[in-house]
């Protein structure tokens, strides 16, 4: 039983605030923000009490998403659970999440808010439903525009550039029952997948696991069933190897509630009739075993120069195929406690790096990085008192990267095709993205 939902921004503004049951008082959040701020590092409890009142919270698109309740025996699993389908929810319906999206569109989210939720108790969060009761149009928080291509790259494979959608095509509202003029029948898929490395200092892989996941945001309202087929050498586990290719294997594997599996077994592919906005199809997971090498590997030189200086001198290579590039490549290299300045010397101008005193660290900026390259950096180091005791502080070095067009477990839609298929102009686009969730070196 839920009695308050209110959204802070980061900096603690009153964004949205819903009460349900008035049990809880109005104070409850300035005591959340207060007890948030108070808390030291990144990460404060998902769950927090405060006298009788228990907050509940996830961190979505910068904002705090905030649920609290009375009863001591509500499942704080069922509310985190809530919450995130509240976010995915305003996602769908505001087509982005962020402060100005949700300023500007109060109405809409304090209407969905009525709809979703009785005294309380937790009617329905699925847009299908909601879109026969929803009146409140969503107001676009930014223009359209070609040139914004967001972080992560384009849309579709390596095709022509007319065949290319910006990523941004994604962040628009979902079309109501009403339609909506100017909207495009279209649908994306994204193939995303996290990668967590850890190298150790001679070289060797230690570990390497992926999460994936297959997700679709659909602006088809009259879409009855679509067919995603995968590679037919896709497996799940090391019994059986399939096809004639290369393997394309995964430790495990899920489905959401709607797909049919009827042929999966048999052809790899997965039916679902998907609902307008976004849903994950499909979750897998691979540990200890990349089908391919680690896509960078980093040889360092640490040293005491005669002056007294600490001398780092870094050589990333970036294993990926030469078609692929990594972009917003960032590499956090911790350095003993005290330092005070840094010079560097770095093998290309779009390079950055930066001493940043209150993490202890240097971090190294690279924009572009394409595979089968290899760029390098000098740093050279003030330290007070630099011992060799102090040279052990340096590293491990973690890296942060972005891989378009790239699955580090070679997984790929074959096709997507629509039943029945429609009768006006409809497009379809997929999207591969390779993140980095912790990919640690140890020096």
């Amino acid at each position: 039983m839920i009695s308050q939902v209110f959204i802070l921004s980061s900096q603690g503004d009153h964004l949205i605030y819903k009460d349900y049951r008035g049990d809880a008082g109005s104070d409850a959040v300035a005591a959340f923000y207060e007890k948030v701020t108070a808390l030291t590092g990144d990460q404060p409890p998902v769950v927090m009490s405060h006298k009788d009142l228990h907050f509940v919270h996830v961190r979505q698109g910068g904002l705090y998403w905030v649920a609290t309740t009375t009863t001591a025996d509500s499942s704080p699993f069922t509310i985190i659970e809530f919450l995130n389908r509240l976010t995915a929810l305003i996602k769908d319906y505001c087509g982005s999440l962020s402060e100005k999206s949700v300023r500007m569109n109060f109405a809409l989210i304090y209407e969905l808010l009525d709809e979703i939720m009785d005294y309380g108790y937790i009617q329905t969060t699925s847009s299908d439903i909601l879109k026969n009761f929803i009146q409140t149009e969503a107001v676009s928080s930014r223009p359209f525009s070609l040139f914004d291509l967001s972080n992560v790259g384009l849309f579709g494979a390596e095709t022509q550039q007319s065949k290319v959608a910006p990523s941004s095509a994604a962040a628009r509202p979902i079309l109501s029952s009403r339609g909506e003029q100017g909207g495009k029948s279209e649908i994306f898929v994204d193939v995303i997948e996290r990668m967590s490395v850890v190298i150790g200092s001679n070289g060797v892989l230690m570990k390497a696991d992926i999460e994936g996941e297959i997700r679709v945001k659909c602006y088809m309202p009259s879409c009855s069933e679509m067919r995603i087929g995968l590679n037919e050498e896709f497996s799940i586990g090391k019994s059986q190897l399939r096809g004639y290719g290369a393997a394309v294997r995964v430790d495990e594997c899920s489905f959401h509630q709607a797909v049919r599996l009827d042929e999966f077994d048999t052809h790899r592919i997965l039916r679902v009739c998907p609902s307008q906005g976004e849903q994950t199809v499909m979750q897998y997971q691979l540990s200890d075993d990349l089908p391919s090498a680690p896509p960078f590997r980093l040889f360092p030189t640490v040293e005491r120069d005669n002056g007294g200086r600490l001398l780092m001198y870094l050589k990333l290579r970036c294993d990926l195929p030469p078609k692929s590039t990594a972009v917003n490549v960032s590499a956090t290299v911790p350095v003993p406690k005290g330092s005070l300045s840094l010079s560097q010397e770095l093998s290309s101008p779009d390079q950055s790096a930066e001493l940043k005193p209150q993490s202890k660290a240097i971090v190294w900026q690279i924009p572009r990085f394409p595979g089968g390259t290899q760029l390098s950096a000098l740093f050279k180091l003030e330290v007070p008192g630099l011992s060799s005791a102090s040279m052990l502080e340096v590293g491990p070095v973690g890296l942060s990267f972005e891989l378009p067009k790239f699955t580090a477990t070679g997984l790929q839609i074959r096709f997507l095709r629509l039943t029945p298929v429609q009768p006006g102009p409809s497009q379809r686009w997929v999207r591969y993205v390779t993140h980095s969730d912790s990919y640690a070196i140890r020096i």
